[in-house]
């Protein structure tokens, strides 16, 4: 396969150009004019950012994307479909709250946020898979199958179960309702470390499935209950809680892969990555650990595989941010990501990516 073109711009500014203006920049020179937005509707993949954590995108990216779109004629929503967990963006109503109080409204950003799943997560759309090994219909908000354009922005950030969170995460991931999250998760279902357990019931306080019980001090996980979303991995001050094994995570990637192709399969799509604040963490967190790297610069490509990859390989050749969690670990994988999590695999993702036709990891970056 020929090499995919991914553009990049780093983050710096002049009087004449600022990074809004930059970025804009860098979508024409990738090509996004190239679409016809002409009266389409345009869903704008964006995570709006769990309430307390500060990591997520600025609105202010948003707008510059909406404009965009705008110039071209299109009709461009925010959207981003609701949790499995309890949180801030657990149903239409609070979701639309989280992310009107992190800058998201019609006046920022020049359009309006739909929640793609509806007020309870189960206004979806049976989408078939075409080659698909784990997933033959997967469950996506009914907003973003009645776009007809669809175009990710995405924070590109690490993840503790999937590696890395980037284009393929935010679309496949993303854009499923909650019982496709559920399908996206149920192969990964994670265990306690008695040993490890404090019984400070973190993990009780965010399982949205009653899964999680304290006996003696000491947490347990129903798996009959547990639909293996992770939340309680991240919030386990005493690294108590692991995934069940490292194929569990792989399964995850490549389900996510398959939602993915779900997702932009026979429609135009664009796919537009910020490498900045890369905290070790999911945006999903209600707060966000110091980033493990120092920012990197924009991203734009319409193969989102090659995307990942570039970003990937991007923050792997960056320095380590003193006093990150990156700066704390043992260094074995010559890979910041799996250095953090090391149960984690991110290149299981782009391999399957790759087999299902959604691009290739060979790239050909083109500095602006």
């Amino acid at each position: 396969m020929e090499k995919s073109k991914v553009y990049f711009a780093n983050f710096r500014a002049t009087v004449r150009e600022n990074i809004q203006q930059k970025l804009t920049r860098l979508m024409k020179t990738a090509g996004m004019e190239d679409i016809d937005f002409d009266k389409k509707y345009t869903a704008i993949k964006i995570h709006f950012g769990e309430p307390g954590n500060l990591a997520y995108l600025r609105p202010n990216y948003a707008k510059t994307v909406v404009d965009m779109v705008k110039s071209l004629g299109g009709k461009p929503f925010l959207t981003d479909c609701n949790t499995l967990y309890v949180g801030g963006r657990k149903n239409a109503l609070d979701h639309l709250d989280s992310a009107y109080v992190n800058g998201f409204s019609p006046f920022s950003t020049g359009c309006h946020v739909i929640i793609a799943d509806g007020l309870k997560g189960t206004d979806e759309v049976l989408v078939p898979v075409e080659g698909g090994t784990y997933v033959k219909e997967a469950k996506i908000g009914r907003a973003v199958m009645d776009a007809d354009i669809v175009i990710s922005l995405n924070h590109f950030k690490g993840h503790e179960a999937a590696g890395f969170g980037g284009a393929i995460k935010n679309l496949g991931m993303g854009c499923g309702s909650r019982a496709g999250k559920m399908e996206m998760h149920s192969a990964g279902k994670p265990r306690v470390s008695e040993r490890k357990c404090i019984g400070c019931a973190q993990c009780t306080k965010v399982c949205a499935h009653d899964a999680i019980t304290l006996t003696d001090k000491k947490a347990s996980i129903d798996h009959n209950k547990c639909v293996g979303c992770g939340r309680c991995i991240g919030v386990c001050p005493a690294d108590a809680v692991r995934p069940a094994s490292d194929e569990s995570n792989d399964i995850l990637n490549c389900k996510m892969a398959e939602y993915t192709k779900a997702v932009i399969n026979g429609r135009p799509n664009f796919h537009i990555s910020l490498v900045m604040d890369v905290s070790p963490y999911c945006d999903c967190h209600g707060e966000n650990d110091a980033p493990i790297v120092p920012d990197v610069g924009m991203f734009a490509s319409f193969d989102p595989v090659a995307l990942d990859k570039a970003c990937a390989d991007a923050v792997n050749k960056q320095p380590i941010c003193a006093g990150s969690i990156l700066d704390e670990v043992e260094h074995v994988h010559h890979d910041h990501f799996t250095d953090v999590f090391p149960d984690t695999n991110w290149n299981s993702c782009l391999e399957h990516a790759k087999a299902l036709g959604l691009g290739t990891d060979e790239y050909e970056l083109i500095q602006i």
